[in-house]
């Protein structure tokens, strides 16, 4: 207890000082959560994948849709335990700025293959039932104030046209990292009206979600799907679906990358801060360690109240940088929410704001301590006054 007495009175000796240099340490701190909570998000849909689910897409793009009736076929393969299909729609709620992920799919094996996305049993039989209905993610419904049984209206961009839906079901995440912010509906609904409109876009099918009974034989099992449509009309590619999400995130690497190189630099500019704040003092109270040298105190004594000081101050400041996180990136999410609908702090978030402070503390005391335990008892004393 007289230790952190000692300490923080001798820390707070230039209180302003002190202070500007744990309000950089918090921003810093704050600055690096934030960042890092941000690249989390950039791969949530990659650390959310499921290695029993296969995406089976145009071998060509994913812009090249395929005949649903391959939905048959891939149920026959060897490995597969269930196959379901979906549709990117890309409708608009109101205006462009609402933007939100919604599919058209087929209901009951969809939900099957997704057990993440908890829906009440009631509200998925109202679901499977209604053909005009869907069911929206909660944090999705809570945006816009969707309750169950309200109208709702897209503006079809690939599909043009005025949709109509029932909200039927809002769904939950089973897990913390769950997007909860997607958009069903029947892809029954969407095929009969392109049947009446663009008869050669119907009984189409944009990827193909396939359930594995073995994780482990994936690929044997993506392999024999592609085998089964080669040198057709429209050939597939199978991945797993981390694979899947991972190629939408290599198209945006370079940013993350870019992200990633800033936190770090955040981190080393913050370094340089403490390090001249503690260079200033330890200059400032040479006079002061040649007259506890002239005590009897030990060399480990200097050093363990300059490094003390330093990890004090560090210490600080990673602790209310910490606390500001939450809220925060909170808000921050809430902003965010069409392009991160998972945004969350992971631990692994803070166990490296505590070990950076740590480190920042420790090579920002390491010169300054050096100088002192060097400095002679008649050298230190001649520069009293």
């Amino acid at each position: 207890m007289f230790i952190l007495k000692l300490l923080s009175r001798n820390a707070l000796r230039h209180r302003l000082r002190t202070l500007l240099t744990i309000l950089g340490i918090t921003i810093a701190i704050l600055a690096f959560g934030l960042l890092r909570t941000v690249v989390s998000a950039w791969y949530a849909g990659v650390n959310a994948s499921s290695s029993t689910r296969l995406i089976t897409r145009n071998a060509v793009s994913l812009v090249f849709s395929m005949p649903v009736s391959y939905l048959e076929r891939i149920k026959r393969v060897e490995g597969v335990k269930g196959v379901s299909y979906a549709n990117w729609f890309g409708g608009v709620y109101i205006t462009e700025k609402n933007f939100f992920p919604n599919f058209a799919i087929e209901p009951s094996s969809y939900l099957d293959l997704y057990p993440e996305f908890t829906l009440s049993a009631e509200q998925k039989r109202a679901f499977v039932m209604d053909r005009k209905s869907c069911v929206a993610g909660r944090k999705l419904a809570e945006r816009y104030g969707w309750k169950i049984g309200d109208s709702i209206t897209l503006k079809g961009t690939i599909f043009p046209g005025t949709w109509e839906f029932v909200l039927r079901g809002i769904y939950s995440g089973a897990e913390q990292s769950t997007d909860e912010g997607q958009f069903f509906f029947h892809w029954d609904y969407l095929n009969e009206s392109l049947r009446k409109t663009v008869a050669r876009r119907a009984d189409q099918a944009g990827v193909f979600i396939v359930g594995v009974k073995i994780p482990q034989a994936a690929a044997e099992t993506s392999l024999a799907v592609d085998a089964l449509f080669k040198n057709s009309l429209a050939e597939t590619l199978t991945e797993t679906e981390k694979a899947f999400q991972l190629s939408f995130v290599s198209m945006t690497e370079a940013i993350v990358v870019a992200i990633r190189i800033v936190s770090y630099v955040v981190i080393i500019i913050i370094m340089v801060v403490v390090a001249n704040t503690m260079a200033m003092t330890a200059r400032e109270r040479i006079g002061e360690y040649a007259i506890f040298k002239a005590m009897g105190f030990r060399s480990w004594h200097i050093t363990g109240m300059i490094f003390g000081e330093s990890l004090f101050i560090t210490t600080c400041g990673c602790s209310i940088g910490i606390l500001l996180t939450f809220p925060v990136a909170a808000r921050f999410g809430e902003m965010m929410g069409a392009f991160f609908p998972v945004f969350h702090v992971e631990p692994m978030t803070i166990y490296l704001d505590i070990a950076f402070s740590l480190i920042v503390g420790i090579i920002a005391a390491i010169f300054p301590t050096a100088r002192a335990v060097r400095i002679r008892i008649a050298d230190g004393l001649r520069r009293i006054g």
